[in-house]
Order: C-alpha cells, then sequence, then structure tokens
C-alpha cells in the first residue's frame, strides 16, 4: 500500500511542475491583462495556440484573437508578454483595453489618449516573421535584459522601467606620454 502511495505521488510530481510556471506567469500579468481571467486566457492561449479572449474590465465587451505564432514555451510566453507590455508603456498606456493588448502582440493601431493613433507593429506578429526577441525589442527602442530584468520587479503604473535615463560617462583623460 505504501509503495502504491509513493509511486502515485511520483507520478503526481510532474503535473504539480507543469502547473507552476502558468500559474507563476497568470500572476504576473494579471494586472497587465486587467484580471486574473485575461492573464490565464492569454498565458493559454499563447502557449497551446489556442484564441485568446479578453474581457473589459467592465465585462460588457470581449475581444477574442489568435496569436499570430504557433505553440510558444513558457519563456516565450513571459517574453512576448513583457514586450508587449513595454510597448504600450512607451506609449503610455499602463492600464492597456483588450483591443490594445491584441494590437500589441498581433499588430494593429491604439489610440492614445491624446486622440492620436499609434500602429503597432505586434511582438508576435515580428516574431512570426522570423525576427529573435533580441532584434524586436531592440526594434521597440529597448533591450531584452533590461525588459526582462524590469519584468522581475514589481510593476508600478508611474514608472517605465525600461527607460531609465543613466549618466553619461565622463571622457577618460588622456595619457601623458613618458620620454
Amino acid at each position: 500500500m505504501l509503495r502504491h502511495t509513493a509511486v502515485a505521488a511520483l507520478l503526481a510530481l510532474p503535473l504539480v511542475a507543469f502547473a507552476q510556471p502558468q500559474d507563476q506567469l497568470v500572476r504576473d500579468y494579471t494586472r497587465f491583462a486587467g484580471s486574473e481571467a485575461n492573464a490565464e486566457s492569454l498565458v493559454t492561449g499563447l502557449r497551446n495556440d489556442e484564441p485568446i479572449k479578453l474581457a473589459s474590465k467592465d465585462g460588457t465587451t470581449t475581444t477574442t484573437f489568435k496569436p499570430a505564432t504557433e505553440k510558444l514555451g513558457y519563456g516565450n510566453v513571459k517574453i512576448a508578454l513583457a514586450l508587449a507590455r513595454e510597448s504600450l508603456a512607451e506609449q503610455g498606456i499602463y492600464k492597456p483595453t483588450p483591443e490594445q493588448i491584441e494590437a500589441a502582440l498581433n499588430g494593429g493601431t491604439v489610440t492614445l489618449k491624446s486622440g492620436k493613433e499609434v500602429k503597432l507593429d505586434g511582438v508576435l506578429e515580428m516574431r512570426a516573421s522570423g525576427m529573435g526577441w533580441g532584434r524586436i525589442a531592440q526594434e521597440h527602442g529597448f533591450k531584452l535584459g533590461q525588459v526582462m530584468r524590469a519584468d522581475a520587479r514589481p510593476a508600478r503604473a508611474d514608472f517605465h522601467p525600461a527607460r531609465i535615463e543613466r549618466p553619461q560617462r565622463p571622457e577618460r583623460p588622456e595619457r601623458g606620454h613618458r620620454k
């Protein structure tokens, strides 16, 4: 009996380990997605190449779209969502609508608070065209490492960590030549 219990516990371990990355990604992107259900749909849809259904915060409208890429691993899901979030933040959008999230992922036009329309290329569309994540980040004016490090810190709506201004290095003094 003890042997059967041990075997059952060992067989269940991969299922527990499998759920952990998904649960972590859902927690990490709930604020960005607007709700836990939206974050779950984003992660599951990107991971399994399934339609993503996002509801507005008031629940009156839904947006459904298919990812521009095929199935992504958890690491790629994290990178795609981090880059999408940063591309929207670059436009001053910190609490995106479902339509804005779709545009950041698959490409499309977003309307800013000022009324200006901005075309986004979509990080998944760029990935599907063969670009690597680093190149995609570079096209958006980011460094992938900075985006991913910023992604590890708690998000604040009034702070855009990928665009930290750094002081310019002073010029090195010229060395005198000895005679």
